[in-house]
C-alpha cells in the first residue's frame, strides 16, 4: 500500500478513534445519570464496547501504518446484547415513561452519535481506494448500525407514553 494511502487511512481512523472516545464518555455519563438499574448496566456495557472499538481502531491504525493492511486476525469478542423491544431500560422504566426525561434525552443523543458514526464509516467505505479498506469501513458501519437500531427501538418503546404525558401533539 502506498504511503500516501496509509496516511489517509490513518487520518480517517484518528477521527473514528475520537468519535468512539466521545461515545464511550457519553455512555459512561448516561450510566451514572439514569436511576434505572438496567439502564445503568447497559449504558455501562455500551461504554465498554465503545472503549473496545477505540482500542480496535487504534490497533488497526498502527497496523496499517506499519504493515500497509488491516489486521484481520485482531477481533473484538465482547458484544452487548441489544435484542428485544426494550434493550436498554427495565420494564419499570417503561411503565413510568412519563418521568423518563433524562433517559429520553440520552436516547436521542445516543441515536445521533451512532447515526453520525455510521454515516462517517459509510462515507469512508465509499471513498476507499482498496477493497480491503472498503470492507473494513463497512464492518465498522455495521457496528454503529446495531447500536443505533437498539437505541431507536428503546426510544420507540417509550415515546408514545412520554409524548402523551408531556402533551406533545401536532395540534
Amino acid at each position: 500500500m502506498e504511503d500516501s494511502i496509509r496516511k489517509e487511512i490513518a487520518k480517517g481512523l484518528e477521527h473514528a478513534i475520537r468519535t468512539e472516545t466521545d461515545g464511550q464518555h457519553f455512555y459512561m455519563m448516561a450510566a451514572k445519570a439514569t436511576e434505572d438499574p438496567k439502564g445503568q448496566e447497559v449504558f455501562g456495557q455500551l461504554a465498554e464496547e465503545e472503549k473496545d472499538h477505540r482500542r480496535f481502531l487504534e490497533h488497526q491504525r498502527w497496523h496499517i501504518l506499519e504493515h500497509g493492511k488491516v489486521d484481520s486476525a485482531f477481533k473484538i469478542d465482547r458484544r452487548v446484547d441489544l435484542s428485544g423491544d426494550n434493550p436498554i431500560f427495565s420494564e419499570s422504566l417503561v411503565k413510568r415513561a412519563k418521568e423518563a426525561h433524562y433517559e429520553m434525552s440520552a436516547l436521542s443523543i445516543g441515536i445521533q452519535l451512532e447515526i453520525n458514526s455510521q454515516k462517517y464509516y459509510e462515507e469512508q467505505a465509499e471513498a476507499a481506494k482498496l477493497p480491503e479498506i472498503e470492507k473494513f469501513y463497512r464492518f465498522l458501519a455495521t457496528w454503529e448500525s446495531e447500536h443505533h437500531q437498539a437505541l431507536l427501538r428503546q426510544q420507540d418503546s417509550l415515546k408514545e407514553d412520554y409524548w402523551a404525558d408531556a402533551h406533545f401533539a401536532p395540534f
